[in-house]
C-alpha cells in the first residue's frame, strides 16, 4: 500500500512540475501547442513553438543534484525514445513539416515556495 502511496505522490508532483514548467516556458515566449503527446515511441511532455520552431520538451524534476541532477538524468536511451516519438508527431501532423525542430530539456528543483529552472534549449538532436 505504501508504494502506491508513494507512487500517486510521484504522479502528482511530476503534473504539477509539467504545469509550472509549462507556465514558466510561457513566460519566455514560447506557446503550447500540446502536452503529454503519448505514442507507442514514447511520451512527449511539452510540445512548444516560437516563430517557425517547434520544440520537444523534456521536464525533470529531482530534488537534489545527487546522480548528477535533472539533465544528466535524459540518457541516450531517453533521448531515442523522444526523437521516435517527435518523428511519429510530425508524421501524423504533416502541417508541421516545414517547421523547424528543436529538443530541450528543462530540469527543475525545488526551490522555497517554488522551482529553479534550468533550461537547455537545443539539449541533443536526431540524426
Amino acid at each position: 500500500m505504501e508504494r502506491v502511496t508513494q507512487y500517486l505522490n510521484r504522479r502528482q508532483q511530476g503534473s504539477a512540475a509539467e504545469r509550472a514548467a509549462e507556465r514558466w516556458l510561457q513566460q519566455q515566449g514560447l506557446r503550447t501547442v500540446q502536452r503529454n503527446f503519448h505514442c507507442r515511441q514514447g511520451e512527449i511532455d511539452l510540445i512548444m513553438r516560437t516563430g517557425n520552431t517547434l520544440i520537444f520538451v523534456e521536464v525533470r524534476l529531482r530534488g537534489s543534484g545527487e546522480y548528477g541532477g535533472a539533465l544528466a538524468s535524459v540518457t541516450p536511451r531517453k533521448q531515442r525514445r523522444l526523437i521516435h516519438a517527435a518523428r511519429y508527431y510530425l508524421a501524423r501532423y504533416p502541417s508541421c513539416h516545414d517547421m523547424d525542430c528543436r529538443f530541450d530539456v528543462l530540469g527543475m528543483a525545488p526551490d522555497g515556495e517554488g522551482f529553479h529552472f534550468d533550461w537547455v534549449t537545443g539539449a541533443f538532436y536526431a540524426e
